[in-house]
């Protein structure tokens, strides 16, 4: 296991982070639970989650499975992106985000959380007011360091001269997908993060399961795959069977080719990809089981030749995006009301 610094922090981290987001729904407490053990004995030593998986059963079963160990573990979870229709209950407003934080210190079991991310962004509220609140929270010591997800490269540049001209805490991290298929983030969040010293943590490196190798186009998803698994949008995009997935699979066949000409399974080439980037920290992987993550980690010392990597270019552009398998949220300025007059 390699192991990164986390931006300018002294902290360091490992390749890969533990993502807990099926943790409470497609896990379990006693699979999550060895799934999590697993995780730290193989050298993984930072954990992602957000209050909002699992409606909080994933922060449970994390913090029920890191007693003992809290001291070894860098604790990522984030807030913003909330289930509840109760008014004020979700959200970034300062009454909201101290609620938020003490939930989810109970729930982990801890007394500090080391990263607290904006699981999603909020054009309708200042990031002065959100960065007051977070500022706050650190110097109580309930909260290490602050980080974004899925935000805009022009949002990350923007708080971050908010912080140097309000004097306020400063967004070290940020969140975003990145996989062979969605290289999005080349185009400019990840120079933009070069340039303010800002961790990137990205996460679908298989692309929502698509760059497993288990998907054939024009043939059924196997039972129990992520692609049978997932109802709504989430399926559809993984569905080989749907004639409009054909010239995504289509790639995904040429990306095969590939893989097997270099002697590796797709899924380990991928996972390779996500981390050969410069800018990238850790990659977030999300094992449903054990058996997942010893498939994650044995990709893990895998190093791509350029010669391979012009390959994967010569499919996929840089800074090209050929799946939308994780929009994450909508942007405001995308609804209708913003785009006619």
């Amino acid at each position: 296991m390699q192991y990164r610094d986390l931006a300018r922090t002294g902290i360091s981290v490992s390749q890969f982070a533990l993502g807990g987001g099926v943790f409470g729904s497609l896990a379990g407490k006693e699979e999550g639970g060895r799934i999590i053990h697993e995780a730290l004995d193989a050298g993984i030593n930072i954990i992602d989650t957000s209050n909002r998986y699992g409606d909080g059963e994933s922060e449970r079963i994390i913090g029920e499975a890191i007693r003992g160990k809290r001291e070894k573990v860098i604790l990522a979870t984030k807030f913003g992106a909330e289930r509840n229709d109760e008014r004020n209950q979700s959200g970034v407003s300062r009454r909201w985000v101290r609620q938020a934080v003490e939930q989810s210190l109970l729930r982990l079991q801890t007394d500090y959380i080391d990263l607290y991310q904006l699981h999603r962004p909020f054009g309708d509220v200042a990031f002065e007011e959100i960065l007051g609140v977070l500022s706050d929270l650190v110097q109580e010591g309930k909260i290490h360091y602050i980080g974004t997800s899925n935000h805009q490269a022009w949002q990350l540049s923007e708080s971050q001269a908010e912080s140097e001209r309000s004097h306020l805490e400063r967004f070290i991290s940020e969140q975003s997908p990145y996989s062979i298929l969605n290289r999005s983030i080349e185009m400019d969040i990840a120079e933009v993060a070069r340039r303010h010293d800002v961790a990137l943590l990205t996460y679908s490196p298989l692309a929502g399961g698509l760059l497993t190798g288990k998907y054939v186009s024009g043939s059924a998803a196997e039972s129990g795959s992520r692609a049978t698994l997932l109802k709504g949008d989430s399926g559809r995009m993984l569905d080989p069977e749907l004639p409009e997935n054909a010239k995504k699979f289509a790639i995904i066949d040429k990306l095969k080719h590939v893989a097997d000409q270099a002697g590796m399974p797709l899924a380990h080439m991928a996972v390779a990809f996500a981390q050969t980037h410069p800018a990238v920290t850790s990659i977030i992987v999300g094992p449903r089981t054990p058996e997942q993550l010893k498939q994650y980690l044995a990709g893990a010392d895998i190093s791509l030749s350029p010669d391979l990597l012009d390959a994967i270019d010569a499919i996929v552009p840089p800074g090209r995006k050929t799946d939308n398998q994780d929009p994450a949220w909508t942007p405001e300025w995308l609804h209708p009301s913003r785009r006619r007059r």
